[in-house]
């Protein structure tokens, strides 16, 4: 691209800036009439990746690209107040229906699901590998040095019993740190602090050698991670990402997890970073800032490293007596065929100590006057669901997870009954409200034509009046981001 740049006065021709990023490019879900497909099923994420890229866009006066808009991503970036899990599943569940905002003759549903807290100090030993991009791609405030000040959080809160690799790679790879205690902190931080970026980016050595290091130091029962921090520029072509990808996966099998942490703008590379971190059964995070490495790498340390559930998969059926359609807001990327529920072979997502997931539907319910005539045997059909014991029942939820340590999931089954009368949006809970807001920011970023007349404006009023305790300023910062995004030319 370029363009004229007015420096002093005097028009002169100097190339613009680029944005080189690359994103995967998911379409929206549109709705799906229930008596046709009553099922819905896809992967629960984690990822919050997506919304601190788009954030970094938007404080940088640039609405981010369509693509780079993963709608579950920004949603579950926030923590949610919902009940801690009870009996023997790593889970508490909880589901809210209201008025959907942007559309009132709908409904939306909320549903929340916990995973069991464990405190940092409790969290089984770690052995974890750094594996750390020091190509010259990584050269800029916002990547290497950002990567070192974030990495020095997770350092300092080290103990004893937990163990510390550290592998760079650029032109090749090199080991800088051996297994050491995380009690050698001064030894931990004097490699990352001495760390320095130059030549190209070759990956799958560097990968390959970290699993080595994780597995020489492999501790049972305990957290095996390799932390991959770049921006995701590896210089392999298709044939070698698919095969970096099926080593991954299957390195997975030992129990190293891998997670990735991306940095830096302009030619970042997120639809790599999602695709490594998904073969190794971790999270993808992307660090902005300093407060986001403090948020990723220290508040949030036992849902980084400590995975408590995988292949963890939701389904929701519903009810055709109740409802005409449903639409799943986000997830395009993590969709399931309704068969792969019950396979064990098909992979899904993991989710950590004490992190929050939230899936958001909006519902279109049964009129008295069906805009369509319905069809002779869906009316039957109906009709006999009417007269049975499911007959206030909106929908049944189902959950497959596998403990971190088996290969068979288990079951969690919870049906979720039409209250009598369905709140007004106002009088919805703050969470519900504040993640209907978030939803409804990303699908204007979308560009959806699904949200009506809502507009930047409405979703700051909902959010404004939706904070609740906010002991972190997560949803100030993001009212505040909504308003910067206002401000900001639409293409």
């Amino acid at each position: 691209m370029q363009g004229v740049l007015s420096i002093n006065g005097d028009s002169q021709t100097q190339p613009l800036y680029v944005d080189r990023s690359q994103y995967q490019h998911p379409m929206d879900h549109g709705s799906t009439e229930v008596s046709r497909n009553p099922v819905s099923t896809f992967s629960l994420d984690v990822d919050t990746g997506s919304y601190s890229n788009a954030r970094g866009y938007i404080e940088n006066g640039q609405l981010p690209p369509r693509d780079s808009v993963r709608l579950e991503e920004f949603v579950n970036y926030f923590p949610y107040e919902y009940p801690r899990p009870q009996g023997g599943h790593p889970f508490g569940v909880t589901t809210e229906l209201a008025q959907c905002p942007w559309n009132s003759k709908n409904y939306l549903l909320r549903i929340g699901v916990r995973s069991v807290d464990i405190q940092t100090e409790q969290l089984p030993p770690a052995n974890l590998v750094f594996l750390i991009d020091v190509s010259g791609s990584m050269l800029g405030g916002d990547r290497l040095p950002l990567l070192q000040q974030s990495l020095r959080l997770l350092v300092n809160r080290l103990r004893p019993e937990d163990r510390v690799s550290i592998v760079v790679y650029a032109g090749r790879e090199a080991v800088l740190l051996e297994p050491t205690p995380g009690s050698n902190r001064k030894q931990i931080l004097s490699v990352i602090d001495n760390l320095q970026a130059g030549g190209s980016t070759a990956g799958e050595a560097g990968i390959r050698t970290a699993y080595r290091l994780a597995r020489s130091a492999f501790i049972p029962k305990g957290i095996n991670r390799i932390l991959l921090a770049t921006d995701g520029d590896f210089n392999v072509g298709i044939s070698d990402t698919k095969q970096l990808l099926e080593m991954i996966e299957h390195e997975r099998k030992s129990g190293v997890s891998l997670s990735t942490l991306g940095f830096g703008r302009g030619n970042f590379k997120d639809h790599m970073m999602e695709r490594l971190a998904d073969a190794g059964n971790g999270n993808y995070s992307f660090i902005d800032s300093l407060a986001e490495g403090r948020k990723v790498l220290a508040q949030q340390t036992s849902a980084t490293l400590h995975t408590v559930a995988k292949d963890v998969k939701l389904q929701v059926e519903f009810n055709q007596a109740q409802l005409r359609e449903y639409r799943l807001l986000g997830y395009e990327n993590r969709a399931l065929h309704r068969e792969d529920f019950r396979n064990d072979q098909v992979d899904a997502g993991e989710v950590g100590a004490g992190a929050t997931v939230t899936a958001l539907y909006e519902l279109t319910p049964n009129r008295e006057e069906p805009e369509v005539d319905l069809l002779r045997y869906v009316k039957e059909k109906k009709a006999q669901l009417t007269g049975t014991a499911y007959a206030n029942e909106l929908a049944y939820l189902r959950i497959r997870y596998k403990a971190p340590t088996e290969e068979t999931s288990r079951l969690l089954e919870i049906p979720i009954v039409k209250p009598t009368t369905v709140l007004a949006f106002p009088k919805a809970s703050d969470d519900l409200r504040f993640a209907s807001a978030v939803a409804g920011f990303a699908q204007l970023l979308r560009k959806s034509s699904e949200v009506g007349d809502l507009s930047f404006r409405d979703v700051r009023k909902i959010a404004a009046s939706a904070r609740g305790q906010d002991e972190f300023g997560y949803r100030q910062g993001f009212v505040e981001l909504v308003d910067a995004a206002a401000g900001l030319p639409i293409e």
